[in-house]
């Protein structure tokens, strides 16, 4: 059983193709379809089924693939930390974190980052908690923000690195806008423009209208800040952002009024596996980063090492 094979039998499986994938990987049809053959030979089961013009694998073929994946991972890890550590500078961080935070913190804290390593790679990953928690777990990245933070969570680990507060967002023309604080009750009767299910700001200010009193009438649902941003500065509702969303990129923008009741935040932590050795540069990062939000006190001792 050769690598090439293994590399191959992936990218089939992935694109459920034989010519597209070997366009991409490319390599002539012919190669494809004879190392896959060897492979099913070498194995004595068939990897894969017609299904119309496509490839699907067959059970079998599933869980060989999962294993190999597993193993093609390691073998990228591999070869990524022998990099590293001949020249621990030129090495790459896969970060993943929720869209909210693509505006202002990740931006700066990259940027400030890479002015003392300027040859330092990022592979960047957004997407919603459940994807970002799935992601750390399987190997995808190396570290993540998410928010809320994972408390109890048996194979994750990390710190809460910000606690930041909730404002609500109002049409520039909405009564309550030239308020310097109001009490989350006085939306009661608004219209609410929210986060869909699955992303974590949502349940925040659910249960923060519920403590309040009443129960939200959504009457708009958005995958981004910018969108419900917008939206809220059209008239169409109001809502709840996290101050990080809420610097100015439009001309067109809401009002912004701060919540005296109840005091609504959501928690922002940064997390890795705890089953598996952080890349030297990704411990270097987060070192970095324990110190940027003053959490120097719960840097482990195996992050200490920091790229010299």
């Amino acid at each position: 059983m050769e690598l090439r094979q293994l590399q191959y039998f992936v990218k089939v499986a992935q694109k459920e193709h034989v010519t597209q994938a070997a366009e991409e990987l490319h390599v002539a049809q012919s190669a494809v379809s004879r190392q896959i053959h060897q492979l099913e030979e070498e194995l004595g089961v068939h990897l894969f089924m017609q299904k119309g013009r496509n490839l699907q694998l067959t059970p079998v073929g599933q869980l060989f693939c999962k294993r190999v994946e597993g193993i093609m991972k390691d073998l990228e890890r591999a070869v990524m930390e022998v990099h590293e550590f001949l020249d621990p500078e030129n090495g790459e961080i896969r970060i993943g974190f929720p869209h909210s935070l693509g505006i202002h913190l990740i931006p700066s804290v990259v940027a400030e980052f890479r002015n003392r390593y300027p040859k330092v790679k990022f592979r960047f990953k957004q997407g919603m908690y459940p994807t970002l928690i799935r992601d750390v777990l399987s190997g995808e990245i190396d570290l993540a923000f998410v928010s809320p933070f994972p408390h109890s969570h048996e194979q994750i680990g990390g710190d809460i690195v910000l606690t930041e507060e909730l404002h609500a967002i109002l049409p520039p023309n909405h009564p309550l806008a030239g308020e310097k604080s109001i009490r989350l009750e006085q939306l009661k009767d608004e219209k609410f423009i929210l986060f869909g299910s699955g992303y974590s700001l949502r349940p925040i200010v659910w249960d923060a209208c519920i403590q309040a009193g009443f129960t939200p009438h959504v009457s708009f649902e958005g995958e981004e800040t910018d969108t419900i941003r917008g939206l809220v500065a059209a008239g169409m509702g109001v809502s709840l952002l996290p101050e990080m969303a809420l610097f100015q990129t439009n001309r067109l923008e809401p009002a912004k009024v701060k919540i005296s009741e109840p005091k609504v935040t959501r928690t922002i932590g940064l997390i890795h596996r705890t089953d598996g050795k952080l890349p030297l540069v990704a411990q270097s990062f987060r070192t970095f980063l324990l110190n940027y939000f003053g959490l120097q006190q719960n840097i482990e001792a195996v992050c200490k090492p920091d790229i010299s």
